[in-house]
């Protein structure tokens, strides 16, 4: 019986985080039963504790989504290879990705007549936006699409870099470019209030280089993250499209002269991997931590007592408690399992991330009261009952509060001003690197080729002065974010 207890615990236990990163966060994901690897070589299959933060993303973009006026659709998971031919730049940078379906109804597909499973969907959108829109009167057309996307990877992590993710993407279509253009950039902000607002989750939001924008676009605008381990994670990116893709579908619409004109288009888009985010940004050596605006499970009660007798009052006191909560909008979780004991399941629900833990045994009830554990600090709080609500609703917003107070601090005590190469190269491990670079991509390869760091984004809030490039001495007109990023 004991050796059975040592292997339920070692088999929650995971590695520590200054030990080995990389392996701590599999370990998690996969013991926390978020997602497993699948068959399926890069792609994972979701569990209901991963699927149950993704649909609590859907629910809230969705709705700054709708605040914004944007509509849901969909459309075809599969492309016709020759809307993909249309676009050269776009096809080109995809190709490496692509899956090709060359086979249909057991016979070969002629040349032509195949197709490629979606690795996003400008291509097959424009088409229909090209039927739908006719006049200035349609415009701005505002779209959003929940999807599956495919994109073959060489060096799969789950939820980071998948060969099939979810995820949502916007595509709209204005009248002017102006228009394009602020929507490209209201976007962003949404992305970035959902980022710090909800995830808790502190973010630079700016303009990616001319090598890292989107393929096919005019301008690429990104959110970027710290985590942990001080590498960097896009989050989310906003596409200015310019008129590409309206140019290569024939997208137009008679202006308000009588004339025809091409749209301005943008697209934008946030996936799954935002799971792998939160979790790399707030989760500790003891499991995940989820910021309570997103959490699965806010509260779990655990009823603690040996007997029947003792454990028969208690229940129907965490029921009432459990009532109460819940009318409060908490979701709740009441756990009266026999076979195992207290400590293994505060163990348990600490790796399963469930925001906090109530203990309610014989001796709480004799006092009208209830132990209160934070799962971010582990701090027990002793509350009468008749407070309880109250307590566990203020505590998760502090909770809240302090897990983006956390990582803004993590962030800020590792980034830094670098004014030389060798100060950008001894540098290279240790965060977020403000540089001058002189603007070429031949300076912004040669940093990645030799030092492993990539420009990240140029930040809005980042005051630009000119300066020298660390690289090469060339004039810059400000600094650029570099990091090592996933």
């Amino acid at each position: 019986m004991a050796d059975d207890k040592k292997t339920k615990a070692d088999n929650l236990k995971l590695p520590t985080r200054t030990e080995n990163f990389s392996e701590w966060y599999i370990e998690l994901v996969k013991r926390a039963k978020l997602a497993d690897n699948s068959d399926v070589r890069g792609s994972m299959v979701i569990r209901p504790n991963g699927y149950a933060l993704w649909e609590n993303v859907q629910r809230v973009l969705d709705k700054m989504f709708k605040d914004t006026g944007h509509q849901n659709a969909y459309f075809p998971v599969l492309i016709p290879e020759s809307y993909l031919a249309k676009e050269k730049k776009h096809v080109a940078d995809f190709a490496p990705q692509v899956a090709v379906v060359t086979h249909a109804g057991g016979k070969a597909l002629p040349e032509g007549e195949r197709y490629v499973i979606r690795p996003t969907s400008e291509t097959i959108i424009n088409r229909s936006f090209t039927n739908w829109v006719q006049s200035y009167r349609d415009l701005p057309l505002l779209i959003n699409q929940w999807a599956n996307v495919m994109r073959w990877e060489m060096r799969p992590r789950l939820f980071l870099r998948t060969t099939e993710f979810l995820w949502q993407e916007g595509h709209t279509c204005h009248e002017t470019e102006a228009d394009a253009q602020a929507e490209t950039l209201k976007m962003l902000e949404v992305y970035k209030t959902f980022a710090q607002d909800f995830m808790a989750m502190p973010v630079l939001a700016g303009q990616k280089t001319e090598s890292e924008k989107f393929p096919g676009a005019d301008r690429t605008y990104s959110i970027e993250a710290m985590m942990q381990d001080k590498k960097a994670l896009q989050a989310g990116t906003s596409h200015m499209l310019g008129q590409n893709f309206a140019k290569m579908f024939d997208t137009q619409f008679q202006g308000r002269d009588g004339q025809k004109h091409y749209v301005w288009q943008t697209s934008w888009g946030v996936s799954t991997r935002l799971i792998g985010a939160l979790i790399m940004t707030h989760s500790d050596d003891a499991g995940l931590v989820v910021p309570p605006k997103l959490a699965p499970t806010h509260v779990v009660i655990i009823i603690i007592g040996r007997t029947p007798e003792e454990r028969g009052p208690v229940k129907a006191k965490a029921e009432a408690l459990a009532a109460d909560l819940r009318k409060s909008g908490l979701s709740v979780l009441i756990d009266d399992d026999e076979t195992k004991g207290p400590g293994f399941k505060y163990a348990e629900y600490e790796l399963r991330g469930v925001c906090l833990r109530a203990e309610l045994g014989p001796k709480d009830l004799e006092k009208s009261q209830c132990v209160l554990v934070r799962r971010d600090d582990r701090k027990k709080e002793f509350v009468p009952l008749a407070d309880a609500v109250t307590k566990a609703n203020a505590m998760l917003e502090q909770m809240q509060k302090d897990l983006y107070a956390k990582a803004l601090a993590l962030r800020d005590s590792n980034t830094f001003e670098v004014n030389s190469y060798d100060e950008l190269k001894a540098k290279a491990e240790d965060g977020f690197l403000l540089a001058h670079w002189d603007g070429t991509p031949e300076t912004e390869k040669r940093i990645k080729d030799e030092l492993g760091l990539t420009t990240r984004n140029r930040p809005f809030e980042l005051k630009q002065e000119p300066g020298k490039c660390v690289v090469t001495g060339n004039p810059s007109a400000g600094r650029i974010v570099f990091a090592k990023a996933y």
